[in-house]
């Protein structure tokens, strides 16, 4: 529900852009709709930070449980936020605040939750249990793609501009009630939260920056690949149909609805396969699938423009993301101690994500603009995968608490 909340904007990124930015040219709406989708990514870092510090401080549930309400804030603040022809220039700044927000509590809410599914695993299951992780990121997707969709298809599109894209925002403000109600079924997530602070992680921060400087550039590193795959695929390529091709909203939101459940339903099997083999074997299978698919798909998508061909290129690429994405799920809390290891996955999270997340959309946008070729974003998309694989040369697992290879 929390990925649901924050990446629903991704899909209404044209609408956003109309009402908070009318002012402008079609282009620049969608560009700044986009860079204000971007700007919930930038803050990420401090709440992975924060949030983590206090999660290897005061416990894993405290923690996710306060992210629930920051999530929910936001995602209220989004759907009653007023237009720009209600109250002007106060409009964008307040959907800019909400992003914020949503981009906070989404960067502390990784570290936690990745952490839990790891080390509560049995030895020998640690990467399907993680792959839930990824897993839930698609169920979010769908869900948000699917309201997105049923949207399009039974309101006009005047309704739709107008006031019918807030719906998707303030159904997702009960994830409040609901993961409060879930999180406290749940008891107890640590024995002693005191216990795990113990050592390094009483200043978990300054024990990650000075003995584990390598695995966090590396982690970083190796999460840029699979960020900047992710929301070309899922965020991008939807909104360039939409924008560029003209394929129309209920079309495109319907492929990416196939996506995330694409993503939902392999992520778990791409996870025994990591558990199996290990974890370098998938990601560089799944890298190596990617780099030589990505330019060529998209190609094909532009030189005949059809939502079957929208379809195929989405499910095409969401393959092998997942392939790599279940064992890079899992391998990033793998590669630091117990006692700062939410710290750690959070910061290497919301870094990647928010410089390579929050970046891809208006860059892919502005590259298409700049070159006037609609093929410069899948170029540079691929140079960033390859860029990224050589981090499996930098990284060294940290072997604790029965991790498996």
């Amino acid at each position: 529900m929390e990925f649901f909340d924050f990446t629903v904007f991704g899909f209404f990124a044209i609408v956003i852009g109309k009402n908070f930015f009318s002012p402008l040219n079609a282009q620049g709406q969608l560009l700044l709709s986009a860079t204000t989708f971007g700007v919930g990514f930038l803050i990420r870092p401090l709440g992975g930070v924060l949030i983590g510090i206090y999660a290897d401080r005061a416990g894993r549930r405290a923690a996710m449980t306060l992210t629930l309400s920051l999530m929910a804030l936001g995602a209220c603040m989004a759907g009653l936020a007023p237009t720009y022809a209600e109250v002007g220039i106060a409009a964008p700044l307040i959907m800019i605040l909400a992003r914020l927000i949503q981009g906070f509590s989404a960067g502390g809410e990784v570290g936690p939750s990745t952490v839990v599914l790891l080390e509560y695993a049995p030895s020998g299951s640690r990467a399907w249990y993680t792959s839930w992780q990824l897993a839930s990121q698609g169920i979010g997707i769908a869900l948000g793609a699917a309201s997105a969709t049923l949207l399009s298809y039974v309101l006009s599109h005047e309704a739709l501009y107008a006031w019918g894209w807030r719906i998707p925002f303030l159904c997702g403000a009960a994830i409040l009630p609901a993961g409060i109600l879930i999180r406290r079924r749940l008891g107890e997530l640590e024995r002693s939260p005191r216990a795990a602070a113990r050592g390094e992680g009483h200043r978990p921060l300054r024990a990650l920056l000075r003995g584990h400087g390598r695995n966090l550039l590396g982690g970083i590193l190796l999460l840029m690949g699979g960020t900047i795959t992710a929301y070309m695929v899922i965020f991008f390529i939807p909104t360039y149909a939409v924008h560029e091709l003209k394929l129309g909203e209920a079309g495109s939101y319907a492929c990416a609805l196939a996506s995330g459940v694409l993503l939902a339903v392999l992520s778990p099997l791409a996870g025994k396969i990591a558990d199996a083999v290990g974890r370098t074997i998938p990601i560089l299978a799944g890298r190596v699938l990617l780099i030589a698919s990505l330019y060529p798909a998209y190609a094909w998508l532009s030189s005949a423009p059809s939502v079957t061909r929208l379809f195929i290129v989405m499910v095409i690429l969401i393959v092998p993301y997942t392939i790599q994405g279940a064992p890079s799920v899992t391998l990033i809390p793998e590669l630091f101690p117990k006692s700062i290891r939410v710290t750690a996955t959070g910061t290497v999270y919301s870094l990647a994500v928010a410089v390579f997340g929050g970046l891809t959309q208006p860059a892919a946008l502005w590259l298409a603009d700049f070159t006037g070729s609609r093929f410069a974003p899948a170029i540079a998309i691929t140079a960033g995968l390859v860029l990224s694989t050589f981090s499996l040369l930098i990284i060294r697992p940290h072997i604790e608490d029965g991790a498996d290879g």
